[in-house]
């Protein structure tokens, strides 16, 4: 039996992981180990961050919706309680484009929230 070589499969295997480390400081662009290390943590960082900006949105939005209801003399919890009420089914992200950019149908909306 004779044994079996790795040198095309790891070349490639480095090789990827090297390409993909490009742009980092110093070493963890050019030593295998480091690169490896230093991957592992931006994937961590990279995904937990993908949650995060979720959270980090509807925060903006709400915000957004808070201050655009206060302008009219109302609070956010009672808009979207009064929302909920007449079964209005739109999400933060779209209320909150419709109080940036078309002022008259948020206005609307509100007059449905209050009533």
């Amino acid at each position: 039996m004779s044994r079996v070589k790795t040198s095309v499969v790891r070349r490639k295997r480095v090789k990827k992981v090297l390409k993909r480390a490009k742009g980092q400081w110093g070493d963890r662009s050019k030593q295998y180990l480091q690169a490896k290390r230093s991957l592992l943590h931006s994937d961590t960082y990279a995904y937990r961050d993908r949650k995060k900006r979720k959270i980090e949105f509807r925060q903006l939005w709400i915000a957004r919706l808070n201050a655009a209801v206060r302008a009219a003399g109302m609070t956010y919890s009672r808009f979207i309680n009064g929302l909920k009420k007449a079964n209005v089914t739109l999400n933060r992200k779209m209320l909150a484009e419709l109080a940036v950019n078309d002022a008259k149908v948020f206005q609307k909306i509100i007059e449905v929230a209050k009533g």
